[in-house]
């Protein structure tokens, strides 16, 4: 299994599958992925394999339609995951969160709240245990925009205020991978 990062048309594999094969339940985006990924790297214990893979789907593995099917989205997976692990391990500076973007009164908004789910479901799935003040502060951080509403915004929404949310996302997300990794 080759270890480069995935480029743009493997996102899209991923993402056809998740879409294909998934339910309201289930992880429907890569951006979700991303989060997902993201805290069971930086997670205080390792997840296996076997502990994650059906979480993306809810619990309910798919019905492959073919064999390769599932094998391709396991290595893509598998090669996401541990490129994640790379950056916040070696240099967590180049590792940014893969987020959504719209297009709201003709402004461009980066959207958080996908992967910011992502992100507290891996936390739920490797079970964090209660960290110090600081720490718990950082991950209310992501907590607080995954129970955003962003599909349909006011017309009065904030976007420079949520803006300045979503920008804190990454460096809490590179100061909780660093406090576990301390931890370790």
């Amino acid at each position: 299994m080759h270890s480069q990062p995935l480029n743009a048309a493997d996102f899209d594999d991923l993402e056809d599958t998740l879409l294909k094969y998934g339910d309201d339940h289930s992880i429907l985006n890569t951006c979700e992925l991303d989060g997902f990924f993201t805290a069971l790297v930086s997670s205080p214990t390792q997840v296996d394999i076997a502990d994650w893979f059906p979480t993306i789907w809810a619990g309910q593995n798919p019905n492959w339609e073919d064999p390769e099917e599932a094998k391709h989205f396991i290595e893509l997976s598998v090669r996401h995951f541990n490129t994640l692990a790379r950056q916040l391990a070696e240099d967590s500076k180049t590792f940014a969160p893969r987020f959504e973007e719209s297009e709201h009164q003709g402004q461009t908004l980066t959207l958080a709240e996908e992967w910011c789910f992502g992100y507290i479901r891996g936390v739920t799935l490797a079970q964090w245990p209660d960290m110090p003040d600081i720490q718990t502060g950082l991950l209310k951080t992501i907590v607080d925009l995954a129970e955003q509403d962003n599909f349909e915004l006011p017309e009065d929404f904030d976007v420079p205020a949520y803006q300045q949310q979503v920008a804190l996302v990454a460096p809490a997300a590179r100061a909780l991978h660093d406090y576990w990794l301390s931890q370790r």
